[in-house]
Formats: structure tokens, sequence, C-alpha cells
């Protein structure tokens, strides 16, 4: 009886694995033959090299849109559907309640209803794109033999695309590029209402000596309060046990060019856009070729990556023009203080009168549980999503609400032959704001931003709440494209972004600050580019895998001085020894960048503990928002060592560096191995996942997943590494000469773990090898034709 129990058991395990083997290899794309699509109008053929990257040819745009559609949807549907349902708030009808706390967040917005508006102004022409890529997504679910994997582990059904979630997509990225910015304020709010407006000014000033701007200019860090306005030392505070100060990688990106009097020919544009990495990445390696509309005989022949969910090649180079995108980190939201009614809190206040509020109710549909009913007050600025520090409620203004905020002008990029051309397309984009950084055929080189600007009126700050309904504050519709910030040919032939601080003056208060990065990556990128004066591809990619910790050069001769006026003792003497493979870069095998890199966290963690806990003594609940400048502020203190702004717990400067370093050395210490183990390619470890793999048994899920490899790079530096972030691309090329370019992408081209694209090219990236540009010899070929035509 065990054995005919063992047996079946076996037997049925095995049928079941071979039903679920053969389901997954029923929902992979189809890579060659012939396949009919309702609504071409002329063949559209589609080449796939080793690498999965995709070259679609065809006679028209609309049938291009309809093509990338169709092969979006077979590679990538469920990341598509994700990121849709993500902006709208949907993903509890796939996940069930688990995903509420997301759905309701990102509910308030109300972005599904707005994609809907948003489609109705959109040009014809770019209407008509959506839809037939609308249209060329559901042909390409259609032509799935069985639903996608991900759908059959969730056991649901994927939802057909609409013209709408292609705005969803974009508004995805709004979300993605700009909502850090947008809670940021909340947090410099409550630390205004707190502290001294000395020490105000002292953590939350937008630049200092790292910065590195395009025109030059030079920004003063203020000074510390004085003992008079604040004194954390003689207050007995104590740093809070849940300090909530942290440094992370910003979503951003490095963008550089060099103009042709430094190349000998066309300009060369570098670009890695930095987002939380994921399998398969986000980004689609993507080729179109199809007729140019202006000339008749040409053929227009873009190269880069398409955004799955949208029909537009987002950043790449068309042998007249090569553009990228780095985020701009301006101040594109405000937080409205609103008065409500007393007597009808359904009733707010504008210039002396009592408005209605727009009530809506948005239904929640929760996967095997009832649905939920969220009620969202709206006024005329925008909905009520926050309170104030002293409870006042918030309304929230973003540019992405606004009429304009989206469209498919990208698209044009595609035809346009000069850098003029692409710099007012640039500027009449509907997409988050960004630094476009572009290099031409004939060696020209431009700076701007791309995508719309709030035009502000009244004199505010407007990185804190403000009450409307009196003042004369507000936004009278967009900055117009001709006051927008350009820098075109500068004369010593050279552009580069790190997200930090590019300019000063009026055009920095049109702009305003979002949280610009400490210019330390930006520094970094403009030195590498004076050391030469004659550049390569090869050149430019170097500086991009730069993994130099020179922002860390000072923190590591401040350790060495405390470490040598310390007692002497077993643990000094022990990181000491650790300390002897400094390399100056955020190597994988070194101990010693890894502790250097603690040691000035946990130092800026204790100092500004005692600012958090100032804050927390009037607002219990705060936290601190993300000072990416703190770096100047700690600096500061460091140099001139108040005593009245050491934490109380310390009594002197020299013993609280000295016990700092200590608390490192134990924490890792106390780890298997020791001090002596603790490299940085021991904490710095891709943990790079599918998106349902979480959910999984850990088997799957590390089949799922890329390889947990130890990665060099961190954050202020040219090569940005997290485990889970980093360069979600990297490419450089000059336009023209495409065939010298390079191009790496983590995560792989397909979502089908069965594909022979799932993962490419992957390893490549983690190695910083050199991948051409252009896409390969072909391997693979499909037709897509018109339906009537193989009926």
């Amino acid at each position: 009886m065990l054995r005919k129990s063992l047996l079946f058991l076996f037997i049925f395990s095995a049928i079941i694995l071979a039903t679920a083997w053969l389901l997954l290899k029923a929902s992979l794309p189809v890579y060659e033959g012939e396949r009919a699509v309702p609504g071409l109008i002329e063949t559209v053929s589609v080449e796939r090299d080793a690498l999965g990257t995709v070259t679609l040819n065809a006679g028209n745009r609309l049938d291009l849109a309809r093509g990338l559609g169709f092969i979006h949807a077979q590679e990538r549907f469920l990341e598509m559907d994700l990121m849709r349902r993500k902006a709208a708030g949907e993903l509890a009808e796939l996940f069930g309640a688990a995903a509420l706390p997301i759905d309701r967040k990102a509910r308030m917005h109300r972005l599904r209803a707005r994609a809907q508006i948003a489609l109705q102004t959109l040009p014809q022409d770019q209407l008509h794109l959506i839809e037939a890529y609308r249209d060329g997504v559901n042909s390409g679910l259609d032509h799935l033999a069985v639903r996608q994997f991900g759908y059959l582990l969730t056991q649901t059904t994927p939802r057909p695309w609409q013209s709408e979630d292609s705005l969803l997509i974009v508004f995805a990225m709004y979300m993605t590029l700009q909502e850090n910015s947008i809670d940021r304020e909340l947090g410099l709010s409550t630390m205004h209402a707190a502290l001294p407006a000395s020490a105000y000014r002292f953590l939350t000033a937008a630049g200092g000596e790292w910065d590195t701007p395009l025109d030059g200019s030079t920004s003063a860090w203020p000074p510390f309060p004085p003992a008079a306005e604040l004194d954390l030392h003689a207050s007995g505070n104590q740093i809070v046990a849940d300090n909530s100060f942290q440094e992370s990688p910003a979503v951003g990106s490095n963008g550089f060019a060099v103009a042709g009097q430094l190349t000998g020919g066309s300009a060369l544009v570098a670009n890695d856009m930095h987002l939380t990495l994921q399998a398969p990445n986000l980004w689609f390696r993507t080729r179109l070729i199809y007729p140019d509309p202006s000339h008749i005989s040409q053929k227009i022949d873009v190269t880069g990556i398409s955004l799955p969910g949208t029909p537009a090649i987002v950043a790449g180079s068309n042998r007249h023009l090569a553009w990228g995108f780095t985020n701009a980190y301006g101040d594109f939201a405000d937080w409205v203080r609103v008065k409500l009614d007393p007597e009808n809190p359904d009733r707010y206040q504008n210039h002396g009168e009592w408005k209605a509020m727009k009530m809506w109710h948005e239904t929640l549909h929760v996967r095997d549980a009832p649905d939920e009913i969220l009620v969202i007050r709206e006024t005329e600025w925008g909905p009520i999503l926050a309170r104030d520090f002293d409870g006042t409620p918030l309304a929230l203004i973003w540019a992405a609400y606004q009429s304009g905020a989206i469209n498919f002008d990208l698209i044009g990029l595609e035809q346009a032959d000069s850098l003029e051309k692409a710099v007012d397309i640039a500027r009449n984009m509907g997409i988050p704001a960004q630094n476009f950084i572009a290099g031409s055929r004939n060696g020209d080189i431009a700076w701007t931003i791309a995508g719309r600007i709030p035009q502000r009126t009244g004199n505010h700050d407007p990185a804190l709440p403000v009450d409307w309904s009196r003042e004369s504050a507000g936004w009278n519709g967009w900055l117009a494209p001709a006051d927008y910030p350009l820098v075109i040919n500068p004369p010593e032939g050279r552009l580069w972004n790190g997200n930090s601080r590019m300019i000063d003056g009026d055009l920095l208060q049109k702009l305003g600050d979002g949280g610009y990065e400490l210019g330390a990556r930006a520094r970094q990128i403009h030195d590498g580019l004076y050391t030469r004066n004659h550049f390569s591809p090869s050149d430019l990619q170097a500086i991009q895998l730069d993994n130099r910790a020179l922002l860390l050069t000072r923190w590591k001769q401040l350790l060495d001085e405390t470490l040598q006026t310390s007692p002497a003792s077993p643990r000094r003497n022990e990181i000491q020894q650790a300390l002897s493979d400094w390399d100056g870069h955020a190597s994988v095998q070194s101990v010693a960048y890894r502790i250097v890199r603690n040691f000035r966290l946990e130092v800026m963690k204790h100092l500004l503990g005692g600012f958090i806990a100032k804050v927390k003594q009037d607002y219990p609940e705060f936290e601190m928002p993300r000072l990416s400048q703190a770096e100047h502020a700690v600096w500061q203190l460091l140099e001139q060592r108040p005593l009245h702004l050491l934490p109380a717990s310390d009594t002197d400067w020299d013993s609280m560096l000295a016990a700092r370093a200590n608390r490192i050395a134990e924490q890792m210490q106390a780890q298997p191995g020791g001090l002596a183990a603790r490299t940085w390619g021991e904490e710095n470890t891709a943990d790079i996942r599918h998106p349902v793999s979480r959910a999984l048994p850990a088997w799957i899920a590390t089949w799922l997943n890329m390889p947990s490899d130890p990665l060099p790079g961190d954050h202020h530096m040219p090569r940005v590494q997290a485990p889970n972030f980093g360069a979600s691309l990297r490419f450089v090329v000059a336009p023209g000469e495409e065939d010298k370019g390079y191009f790496e992408m983590p995560g792989g081209q397909s979502g089908h773990p069965l594909s022979p694209y799932y993962g490419s090219g992957h390893a490549d990236w983690v190695a910083g090898k050199h991948v051409p540009f252009l896409p390969g010899a072909t391997q693979q070929m499909l037709y897509l034709h018109p339906a009537e035509t193989i009926q």
C-alpha cells in the first residue's frame, strides 16, 4: 500500500508539473511565422536578435503602433497591467485586500478619470496612434494560446487594454518621478513650524560646495543656528530610538554629452536612468523603421527604448539626433491650506466665499472580498490628501492634474532632424518635467527642460503649504516654452547632469526645489568630462561605470584621525587593519569602503537625530523628510564643532566620533566571520525580482529572479547601485554613428521565464560589458499581416 501510494503521488505530481510546463510553454510569445492582425494596412516585419531586441519595419507609423502594441502585449502585458493598475489604484482586483493600502493612496488622485478626460484633448494624430496601439495590444493577447503565466499563477484573466491605459502609464511615471518630492513638503512644513528659522534654513538649503551647475553659479551653505536660538546640548533631548533619517538613492539618472569639437564628428550622448530594478526590465529595446512622411525616398530609423504600454521611443537616436532624460527635481506641486466651514465641513473658503466640495465616490474592487467605497473630497485646487502640522486640511495641486499634463509629442523626436526642432518638441511634451540632453549629427549639443512647468503667481515659498484663499498665490497655467532655461553649444562643448541643481537665479525660482540631489555625482561626471579633450563612446562609458568614492575621501580621513586619537584597544586595531584595503572605490571586495560608508551614515544619523528629537517634542509623529543636501549641514558641524549642536548624550566631539566608530565596528564584528568578512559586495548584493516572485515558494522565486551578484557602485558616484536600484539602462551613442555606440540593460527583454530573452543581457549589465547599441543579426522573424490577406 505504501509503495502504491508513493507511486500514485509521484505520478500525480509528475502530471501536475507536466501540465504546468505545457501551460507555460503555450503562453510563450509568438516569435516566428505569420499572424493576421486586424486593422493593419500593410505587413509589419518583426525581427529579433540574440538579446530579443525588436526591430519593426512598416509602411507607416500607424501600422508600427499596432505592431508594437502586439509585441508589447505578448512579451510584457503583465507588467503593463500592473503599471496601469498601480497608477489607477486597481491592484486589489488582482491581489486582494493586501493591495488595498496602495490602492487607497493611488485612487485619491483619480488618475483613470483624469486619463479619460486627457484622452479627449489629444491631437487627432496622437489619438489615432493610441487607438492603433490599443488594438495591437489586444490582438497580441488574442494570439496567445494560453493566458500569460502571471495570470495562470494568480488565477485571473487579463483585462483588455483601453486607450486611456496608455495615459495611465505616463501618470505612473509622474508618480514614480515626483511623488517623493510631493510628500517631502509635508515634512518640511513640520520642521518649519518646530525649529527656529535659522535651524530650518541650515537643514533645508538647496545646494552648497558640491554643486556643479551648468551656469557656473555657486551656493554657500547657511551658517548653523546660534546657541541663543537652538541649544541641543543643553536641552537634555536624547536621540530618539526611531530616528527617521535615511539616505537612499533617489529616482533619477545621469545624462551628459560632448560636442563634435571633442569627438571629431557627431556629438556623443550618454544616459543611464536610475530606477527600481525588476525582472523583466521597465524598458524594452526597440528599433522602428518606416517611411519618412517629409521625404518619400527616405526612412525614419530610430533605435532606443520603448515603454510597454505606450507607442513611443522614450530615449535613443534617430540617425540625426540622440537624446536622453534625467529627473529634473524641480517643484511641480503645491499643498494648499484649506479653511473649512465650521458649520458644514463639505464647504471651504476661497476669497471670502464658501464653496462646495466636489465629492467623488470611487469603488475599489477587491479580489475575494467585498468592494470598498472611497470618498474623495476635492477643492478647485485639487483633492484633500493630508493635514498640515497644525491639523489644517491640505489640498494638493499637482502638474499631473492640469490640462495638457499628458500628450505624446515625444513621438515627434523620431522625425526631428535638428537640435532646434528637438528643443521645441521637448518643451511642449506632456511628461513629468525632465532634464533633456540631446546631441546632433553635426556636433551640436543642448540642455533644456522637457515637460510642462507650472507658472506660479504671488510671493510665497512654494516649498511650504500656503493659504491660497487669502493671498495672491496660485498657478496661472503653464510657463511659456520661450521662458524655459536653455543651454545650447556651450563654449567648452560639455553638458552634464546628475539630478542636481543646473541653474540659479530667476530660472531656478521658476523651476523650484523639489529636492535636488547632492551635487557629488554630477561633480564627478563633470570632472570626468574635463580629464580629456577628445572622446569616444568608451570614454563616456568609463564615466558611467566610475565607482570612485570621492565624497567619502574626507570621511576616510576623519575616521583615520578619530582612530589615531582614540585610546588603544583591540577594536581600534581591528578597524585600522580592515581599513588597510581602502582603494577609494565602491568595489565588491572592499571592507574598508563599507566601514567608511557606515561611519558616515552613523555620524549623520546621530547628529541629525538631535534636530529630529527637537521636532518630535512638539510633533511626536514627525518623520524626517528626505534631505538630500544634509551632507553640507553635517560637514559644517564637523568642521566647526559647535558644542550647542552636539547631542546631549555626548560630552565632546572627539568622543562622539569615537563612539560612532566603535558602534559600527561592533555591529559589523557581531556578524558571522567578523569585521574582515564584511565586504561591500556582501551588502550590495543584487535583489532584482520578478513582480510576483515574493508571493511564490523560494525555489520558484529563485528561478524567476535575477542572480544574486555582488554589485560595485553606490549612491554618490556615477555608477549608482543598490540591491534593487540603479541604472535601468546605460547607453552612449553618436547620431549617424550608432554602430559605434553601446547599450546595457538589466533584467532582460521578455517577461516570460521560458523565453530565450528572459534575463537576456543582464550578465553584460552586471559586468559593464560593451554591448552594441544597434540590434545584432536577426535570429527570429515574424510577419504581421493585414487580417484580410491571409484569411
